[in-house]
């Protein structure tokens, strides 16, 4: 449960801001941050009075080692940390899932399927930390959080390379007692098959909702785990063999975790079809609660004086790091596929026996399809965007660019070149992209750079390989390089002259373009800002082509938005103003624009005339006060959520209010995302649904549980496309 933060916490741990407190202890805490781009992420510190002891400090630096080394397949993946920082501390994903002690406690004891499929994908996990020599020492239910594509294993305070006891007291008991191994509770060596023997543990308490040894003092705790019998009554019948074995007092006749996983599944089916409905509701309602946690400081706590004894830090034996790639992959399941993973690298990979952690369920949750989407390749600053192009859906997700059957939820084809997903671009018809420069892999700062190149998709087989452009002043290498948009057969692009860095800096010089699709040839070049050094904030949010004018939303250096309109023809400024009040994290795709006219939400609604910037109207006449989320236009007609209240529509010329949303379901209705707008039907994100509303009743006439939090609409397909929560969803478009 997240509690507000108090005026001792820190105010930032690099690029993330902390949100709220998720837990504390007498070593530290665990935040709900979030970066300026709104990436959230959870951060766990170590109090900077216990991080003076280089013991402890060593400890965790290795615990940062040891979530590296498990990656975002099997454990929350680690997007940052400083380990050398006065307060250290590690960002990781935040899981959108339960804990499995949690789980238990909404569902009840969990089905015997279920703690099979969960087992073998912890076999899969533990397997993943044992081939790198790395034993985890303290697996229980509070530390495996139940997401949606599988279990992660968090928490690896205490774990550690196999073989190695410096950092622990000779004789020490170190783990949780209900959990711990007989040979741990003697202070003894805790092998792989001690892991084991916790994982047991984990799945009597998963089908009974009970420790196998019970509670208690810690003293009894230990002795009844090294001489008394475990307690395996309501174990189903057919796992008794399999924990018992698990059980065993001494460690050599445990199963290894591959054996483990054949003994508890086949491999059938995707974790979430295994999981109950009501854990699959509680991973719902986590998905949209964390994104209403705002920030919010309470007087200071009393201080955290303990301190863990002092320990010599030795030199740890060296580890394999295996550092895992993209995270989780795109998966379809269907019959010409099969369970394809979008996200598969080309060297042998390890089998894993069990449901894949790394895909999403076949069950349908109210969707007509819906199939797994990773992060992509490059992060989700700005958020990956489904883009409509003809029959089909492109996203880059996972390794690459896929392009996915939009009636049937079928994947066509994909890449694993690692695209950038701010360097794809669609006209509806045509899907356009930059190329990564060929050598490049390995050597992205060679001086004088790359070539940037701008190709065709084929929208059949996924292969760029019609590169109708080409350029040698700009560096085709820096990952900032945007494509904006394109229309008309011209694309619009932004790129870098200058020195290749994960950042931006000060001495690269910066345009804007437009390209002609056919002649290959360069129209017109307009400059940009250049941007601080360290900077990884993009140049453009948003850009859509209105009839003679390229419409854009800039960020400034100062952090601020700014509409800019050029001239398609020259790229010369229109005309530009500040949009004020409106962070950048707050502005996403697509723009909402008529033939005259630019429509703008996140605070008031407002029409500004596209001939000259000028307002035309804003919600302030007739609805004062009043909150409205980014806006769409259709027939004449702008359709908004008001925060309190609902669906909202408004005559395009005037202002004027023509109806608002009936009853009072509207009233917590998401402001972050413009309504999708059918022929009779406006689809908008409440909690955890995506409801419909009657656009002649005015009322709300049917929902569909979804996770999405970007929804467009795919009108060839007649569906309502959602991206969000790992999921790339299709609901009904009427």
């Amino acid at each position: 449960m997240a509690t507000p933060l108090t005026h001792d916490d820190p105010q930032a741990f690099g690029p993330y801001r902390p949100v709220a407190r998720l837990g504390s202890g007498g070593m530290g805490a665990v935040y709900l941050a979030r970066s300026g781009g709104g990436r959230t992420v959870a951060v766990k510190t170590m109090h900077a009075s216990i991080a003076s002891d280089s013991g402890a400090r060593t400890r965790f630096r290795l615990e940062a080692d040891a979530a590296r080394v498990i990656g975002g397949q099997h454990g929350a993946q680690v997007v940052d940390a400083d380990t050398q920082a006065e307060t250290p501390w590690i960002a990781t994903e935040y899981v959108l899932g339960p804990p499995l002690d949690e789980a238990v406690r909404v569902a009840g004891p969990l089905p015997e399927v279920t703690a099979r499929a969960l087992g073998a994908a912890l076999c899969g996990a533990l397997g993943q930390l044992h081939s790198s020599d790395v034993v985890h020492r303290d697996l229980k239910p509070s530390n495996i959080l139940l997401a949606a594509y599988g279990p992660k294993v968090i928490d690896f305070g205490i774990a550690r390379a196999a073989g190695d006891d410096r950092l622990t007291r000779a004789g020490a008991a170190v783990g949780t007692p209900a959990f711990m191994s007989p040979e741990q509770a003697s202070g003894e060596e805790h092998t792989r098959a001690g892991d084991v023997f916790a994982l047991a543990g984990v799945l009597v308490f998963a089908v009974t909702g009970r420790a196998p040894f019970g509670h208690g003092q810690t003293a009894e705790l230990l002795y009844r785990v090294r001489y008394g019998e475990p307690d395996l009554s309501d174990v189903p019948d057919a796992l008794l063999p399999i924990l018992g074995r698990c059980l065993d007092k001494n460690p050599f006749r445990r199963p290894t975790t591959s054996e483990l996983a054949l003994q508890l599944h086949d491999g059938a089916g995707e974790f979430a079809e295994h999981l109950p409905a009501p854990v699959l509701a509680d991973i719902a309602r986590r998905a949209t609660e964390v994104w209403q946690i705002a920030p919010r400081r309470l007087p200071a706590p009393p201080a955290e004086h303990a301190l863990p004894p002092s320990v010599q830090a030795e030199r740890m034996p060296r580890r394999r790091l295996i550092l895992a790639g993209g995270g989780a992959a795109f998966v379809a399941a269907s019959a010409a596929t099969g369970a394809w993973a979008w996200g598969r690298s080309s060297g042998p990979q390890p089998s894993v026996v069990g449901p894949s952690n790394s895909v999403l369920p076949r069950k349908k949750l109210d969707s007509e399809w819906q199939i797994q989407v990773a992060d992509p390749p490059y992060g989700t600053e700005p958020p990956a965007q489904p883009l409509v192009v003809d029959d089909i859906v492109a996203v880059v997700a996972g390794k690459g660019l896929g392009g996915i059957d939009a009636g049937s939820g079928a994947v066509r084809w994909a890449s694993d070149q690692m695209e950038i997903h701010w360097q794809v671009a669609t006209d509806g018809e045509r899907l356009v992209r930059m190329l990564t420069p060929e050598g490049s892999e390995n050597n992205a700062g060679k001086t004088g750079g790359f070539p940037l190149s701008l190709a065709s998709v084929d929208l059949h087989t996924g292969v760029a390989d019609e590169r109708f452009a080409r350029f040698t002043d700009f560096n085709g290498v820096i990952s900032q390089n945007q494509v904006l948009c394109t229309a008309d057969g011209v694309v619009y692009a932004a790129a870098g002259q200058g020195k290749f860095d994960e950042y931006f800096l000060a001495s690269q010089s910066w345009s804007v373009f437009a390209v002609d699709i056919g002649t290959g040839k360069r129209l017109w070049t307009q400059p940009l800002p250049s941007r601080p050094d360290r900077t990884d904030r993009l140049h453009f949010l948003a850009a859509r082509v209105v009839g003679p004018l390229l419409v854009a939303l800039q960020e400034t250096n100062e952090g601020t938005v700014r509409i800019v309109v050029r001239d398609t023809r020259t790229g010369r400024t229109r005309w530009e103003r500040p949009l004020d009040g409106v962070a950048p994290s707050r502005v996403h795709p697509p723009l909402a624009a008529d033939a005259g006219k630019l429509y703008l939400g996140t605070g008031r609604l407002q029409a500004l005339r596209l001939s000259d910037g000028s307002r035309a109207w804003d919600s302030g006449t007739a609805r004062a006060g009043r909150t409205y989320g980014p806006p769409a236009v259709k027939g004449g007609v702008v359709y908004a959520v008001e925060k309190g209240r609902g669906l909202v529509a408004f005559d395009s010329e005037g202002g004027r209010v023509l109806w608002a949303e009936k009853g009072d379901e509207g009233a917590g209705a998401d402001v972050s995302a413009p309504p999708v707008i059918g022929t009779d039907y406006a689809y908008s994100k409440r909690a955890s649904a995506l409801w419909a509303v009657d656009l002649s009743s005015r009322t709300p006439a049917a929902s569909y549980q979804t996770t999405g939090d970007r929804f467009v609409a795919h009108e060839k397909a007649e569906a309502t496309i959602a991206l969000g929560g790992k999921f790339l969803a299709a609901f009904p478009l009427k």
